[in-house]
């Protein structure tokens, strides 16, 4: 590598991960013969799920680089703020959460790194680099970002919604949602805004965990999928007597 240039990253990208155990112990499972030297968080690593102290143990306790952002969902259950901007079951869960966290983990989400920020010329946040709770959902709102922010990379999660949006040189603004899974090449001229979908609450209609794994060097983007024990992810919720909506939509991916 030439002397100066900025190290790249070839990382385990993962989002909204929501207090799913079952579905962050089967991602990390099915990753851990590829190869990548960072691992990045986009944020929400609570809310919605039971088991938020087994997530907050793994991810805290993950050897190598990490690189982890906060989310709206961790902002909130840590105390840092309160529900009232949230559906019923979601702030039941963050309430919830908030008196389930053990000290360490209530610590560790109050410390987390409020996004935006930038790793070997990756721009990390939440929902967008101006708002960690504003959803990107469509074209519209990624030519928003993409006009505001200059790096070649942005990644995003929020949504739950694995998506590539890009830029070229004459400022046309086009994207995609991934559908399963597939490696995506980046072309040289264009930025790109990635959204690498969620672990513990997909809501494509697919209730596989999603998870990408990104080269800025390579300029690839490979999109996995991969199926946990949704039963056991329910029966958490459901004994812990939050909501079932909770518990029936990881079924369902909705």
């Amino acid at each position: 590598m030439a002397r100066g240039r900025e190290a790249g990253v070839r990382a385990l990208v993962v989002s909204d991960l929501h207090s799913n155990a079952e579905a962050l112990r089967a991602v990390l499972n099915h990753v851990r013969r590829k190869k990548f030297d960072t691992v990045i968080c986009l944020g929400d690593f609570v809310g919605y799920g039971a088991q938020p102290n087994q997530v907050l143990d793994t991810m805290r306790t993950l050897r190598g680089r990490k690189i982890y952002i906060r989310g709206n969902h961790d902002r909130v259950a840590s105390g840092l703020d309160d529900a009232n901007g949230f559906n019923h079951a979601a702030k039941a869960a963050a309430l919830w959460t908030r008196d389930h966290l053990s000290p360490i983990n209530r610590r560790f989400l109050r410390d987390l790194v409020v996004g935006p920020t930038l790793a070997g010329g990756v721009l990390i946040c939440h929902g967008s680099p101006y708002d960690e709770d504003e959803y990107v959902f469509n074209v519209h709102h990624a030519a928003q970002v993409l006009a505001l922010y200059e790096a070649p990379f942005i990644l995003f999660g929020h949504t739950h919604l694995p998506a590539v949006f890009s830029i070229d040189g004459e400022r046309a603004v086009k994207g995609f949602a991934v559908r399963g899974e597939a490696t995506v090449r980046l072309e040289p001229n264009e930025r790109y805004l990635i959204n690498p979908g969620s672990v513990g609450q997909p809501r494509d209609r697919n209730p596989s965990s999603a998870c990408i794994i990104f080269d800025s060097d390579k300029r690839t983007v490979q999109f996995f999928r991969v199926e946990y024990d949704v039963g056991r992810a329910q029966a958490s919720i459901l004994k812990a007597g939050l909501p079932d909506v909770l518990a029936q939509r990881l079924r369902y991916g909705t």
